[in-house]
């Protein structure tokens, strides 16, 4: 029996293919993983490539979207596949050994988490460790700190697909910070979770969304900030300014700033 039967890696794609091959063949689990390609209008279309243990199918964009309807797509062509776990990874990004496994184990364990995510190890393109992300792992805190810091590393997560389709799935109304939308309303009425390990590597790519949409991202962050602020929790504040703050600094001092503070910062 496949262990993992009823999950599905969602990988949305806009070109890349090199990447997208070395993104898929860093999978190592016991089972067979079954994967959904989103093509976002590639020029030529992505190609599946063949590894073992692995079965791909393609779904093709008509055009170029954007990732917010590449995954709208993606998590509708998964419910209709009767699929129970969705997990997210972007083309460039490396998975951990056993993290598919681990993460459906844990949601299994914990039928009100919606959202489950782990700690994430962060590159740059030719590989060179850079910092490592290690959020709060327990739902509570994550609730408290959730508009004051990145809780989650979106192409570490997995997630319930029935949530997310009764929670209204992806949305392209917060452009560049469609998975902070779809978390924040997955949490008003499910669990957010992390695992307190390892599961991703994170390329930081200066022709990734965070550089090339930083500030329609941080603009995005901000309204649903202000949609979501809890008038009497400070950290909702700090959340706000840290965003303003990110409009006013350039984009590599505040990546500078942010590698040298997870470096130097020890995580309880």
């Amino acid at each position: 029996m496949n262990a993992l039967s009823d999950v599905m890696l969602l990988l949305p794609a806009f070109n890349g293919q090199a990447e997208v091959e070395r993104t898929l063949a860093s999978f190592r689990e016991t089972s067979p993983v079954r994967v959904l390609i989103v093509d976002d209008g590639s020029t030529p279309p992505i190609a599946a490539p063949a590894l073992a243990n692995m079965q791909i199918e393609i779904l093709r964009m008509p055009r170029n979207g954007g990732i917010e309807r590449a995954l709208q797509t993606g998590i509708d062509a998964l419910a209709a596949r009767g699929v129970r776990y969705a997990a997210r990874i972007d083309a460039g990004d490396l998975a951990m050994p056993g993290r598919l496994a681990k993460q459906r184990a844990y949601m299994e364990a914990h039928p009100r988490v919606a959202v489950l995510g782990m700690w994430t190890h962060v590159v740059s393109t030719a590989g060179a460790p850079l910092f490592d992300l290690k959020p709060p792992c327990e739902p509570s805190a994550l609730r408290r700190l959730m508009l004051a810091r990145t809780c989650f590393t979106h192409p570490s997560l997995m997630l319930r697909v029935d949530a997310v389709i009764e929670a209204g799935n992806y949305r392209a109304q917060y452009r560049a910070a469609e998975d902070l939308d779809l978390i924040l309303r997955l949490l008003q009425r499910h669990d957010g979770a992390n695992l307190p390990e390892f599961g991703l590597y994170y390329e930081l790519n200066e022709a990734g969304i965070s550089a090339t949409k930083r500030r329609t991202q941080v603009l995005s962050t901000l309204r649903l900030q202000l949609r979501h602020l809890r008038m009497m929790n400070p950290l909702d504040w700090l959340g706000m300014v840290k965003s303003v703050a990110h409009l006013a600094l350039p984009y590599r001092l505040l990546r500078g700033l942010k590698a040298k503070l997870m470096r130097s910062t020890p995580v309880a």
